[in-house]
């Protein structure tokens, strides 16, 4: 290996050493955070079911067009499965014809977090309840709306409640 080679690797390795310290990045390469709503996962594994856990808290996915809310389409408020916090509005769904409920803004603007992704080779921005903490998705610049927004969601993630139209209270 040639002295230049040797140099940029020590000066590239210095760098990112560096920028973990400076970014608190924890064992996985993510940005630690803290959130409003904190339980132990003992607790967490206790108030969700298995299928929950392993989405919300390990950041898994379901499979494509196999969740309650990718073709469900009704007026009301989608809410974290874990912590109940409004995430999404009607309003704001659309059928992005991938396989997944899919929005393209959030309730507001502290109701989602987001975070670098690396995982599976693969850069990407993950989407969490800004309450707790819990995977939802991914957040991609590709949707077709006014925002560009395409909020990918696992049904397993959110809940919904209704709201009456008002043709239906008469």
């Amino acid at each position: 290996m040639t002295k230049i080679k040797l140099l940029a690797l020590v000066i590239m390795g210095s760098f990112v050493g560096c920028t973990a310290q400076n970014e608190n990045i924890d064992s996985n390469n993510q940005t630690t955070m803290t959130f409003k709503i904190q339980k132990s996962e003992d607790e967490w594994r206790k108030s969700l079911t298995p299928e929950q856990y392993y989405i919300i808290r390990q950041k898994g996915t379901e499979r494509p067009h196999t969740g309650e809310f990718n073709m469900f389409f009704e007026d009301g408020i989608y809410h974290c499965a874990a912590c109940n916090a409004p995430l999404f509005a009607s309003d704001s769904k659309f059928d992005a014809h991938c396989g997944w409920p899919s929005f393209d803004k959030a309730i507001s603007d502290s109701a989602i977090v987001e975070q670098a992704d690396y995982s599976h080779g693969m850069v990407r921005t993950e989407i969490m309840c800004g309450s707790c903490g819990g995977h939802l998705g991914h957040v991609f610049d590709d949707g077709p709306t006014e925002t560009g927004l395409r909020y990918c969601v696992n049904s397993i993630s959110i809940g919904f409640e209704g709201t009456e139209k008002e043709d239906s209270k008469k």
